[in-house]
């Protein structure tokens, strides 16, 4: 059974309060499972499976599609990194130089896909 969209409204709301900063727990899996389902949307495919423990995970990017045990893309993160990225005031060579995304696979570099350094590449 698929999940239920997150309206973008409730997403937004919960993405602003995230990067104001202390959000609830609540507030910070809306703002990852809503920012995932974005991902999911703007770069449909499963070529790549972005995990953001504890909250949620999904397939995405197009290319060729696995279908058994562990993705040949995989790229994991905390939620904090996670949001930091979309919204830009992280950027994915930064967060990847410092540990702070483990990413494996030759299809597992977001920046294309990511709002805030596309905003960051003018």
């Amino acid at each position: 059974m698929a999940r239920r969209a997150i309206p973008d409204s409730d997403g937004t709301a919960a993405l602003h309060v995230v990067t104001a900063g202390s959000p609830t727990r609540d507030q910070m899996a809306m703002a990852v499972r809503w920012t995932l389902q974005r991902l999911a949307e703007d770069a449909p495919g499963n070529t790549v499976e972005v995990r953001v423990p504890p909250f949620g995970a999904v397939q995405c990017v197009e290319g060729p599609r696995h279908t058994r045990g562990t993705p040949p893309n995989v790229v994991e993160m905390d939620a904090d990194t996670w949001c930091a990225l979309w919204t830009g005031s992280t950027a994915w060579a930064e967060a990847l130089a410092l540990g702070r995304v483990h990413a494996s696979g030759q299809r597992a570099d977001l920046t294309d896909y990511l709002p805030g350094d596309s905003v960051r590449r003018g």
